[in-house]
């Protein structure tokens, strides 16, 4: 297995992204899963990282990081060390975040014989589904979808941050992060960036527009974002596959660390899930 770990993807004029790699040494052709994290998520959350090998192990080479933005840097990928950044993110720097992964992606794998840099799968858990749902209705270049946990419309999450009114008066608002109790801080400049782009951040619209496969997982005891989104998510494109994993909670039974050396039963379905569908 070749796994590296926080390679610094550095652009022009915009923040660093740090990603990791891994797939099998001795499988050609592997197709490539890259992975966004959710909401207040990183790369290396719980057991992103098992999840990750047991794909990788199935033959994909997989990828997953952080978001620019996303409150983390370049020295310290995990956790929330740079909240102002945490503040300026918003659903367009995410998408063109992806879009510069997918690009390194390709690029940098160009000449491996291993890896098959024509097929590109997106993986998203919660606000990073919607995001690769997005993603995958805008490039052709995605072949396959998987939206875990995801949420299915993005504009009840913008509203409901906080009172409008005082928001744009004070230009920001907080929340406080459970794990960690930092008051990490949404700049109005996130409600702007919603509303110039509200028809191309619909979820509905593009999960309709879809043609390729699509898996939506979920569990049954997720507090965070309700089964019924993935529901409409399936109603919206019948074609769709429905995973519900019975007794799954939002993190499919993991937590921050995972401590573990194996997955939950629950993350370890998603895997074998995913490996599935995926081998279709």
């Amino acid at each position: 297995m070749h796994s590296t770990k926080n390679i610094v993807l550095t652009r022009s004029d915009k923040k660093s992204i740090i990603l990791d790699t891994y797939y099998a040494a001795e499988i050609n052709k592997q197709p490539i899963v890259i992975f966004c994290h959710g909401y207040k998520g990183f790369k290396d959350w719980g057991a992103w990282d098992l999840m990750a090998n047991k794909v990788s192990a199935a033959g994909y080479c997989f990828i997953k990081f952080n978001f620019s933005h996303n409150g983390g840097t370049m020295e310290n990928p995990i956790d929330f060390p740079d909240l102002n950044a945490f503040g300026n993110n918003n659903y367009s720097k995410e998408l063109e975040d992806l879009n510069d992964v997918i690009n390194w992606t390709q690029n940098h794998f160009l000449n491996n014989d291993l890896i098959d840099t024509s097929q590109i799968y997106l993986m998203g858990h919660s606000r990073g589904g919607g995001i690769a749902i997005i993603k995958a209705f805008e490039d052709i270049r995605v072949k396959k979808l998987i939206a875990l946990a995801s949420v299915s419309d993005f504009s009840t999450r913008t509203y409901t941050i906080g009172n409008l009114k005082e928001w744009k008066e004070k230009g920001v608002k907080y929340v406080i992060n459970g794990r960690t109790k930092q008051r990490m801080p949404h700049f109005f400049q996130f409600y702007e960036d919603f509303k110039a782009n509200e028809k191309r951040l619909n979820i509905k619209s593009a999960v309709e527009q879809l043609s390729i496969p699509i898996l939506i997982i979920h569990g049954d005891e997720d507090t965070s974002i309700a089964l019924h989104e993935a529901e409409n998510l399936h109603n919206w494109n019948p074609k769709s596959q429905l995973e519900i994993i019975e007794g799954a909670n939002h993190v499919f039974n993991t937590k921050h660390p995972w401590e573990k050396t194996s997955l939950s039963k629950e993350l370890n379905k998603v895997a074998e899930s995913t490996i599935k569908f995926l081998n279709k």
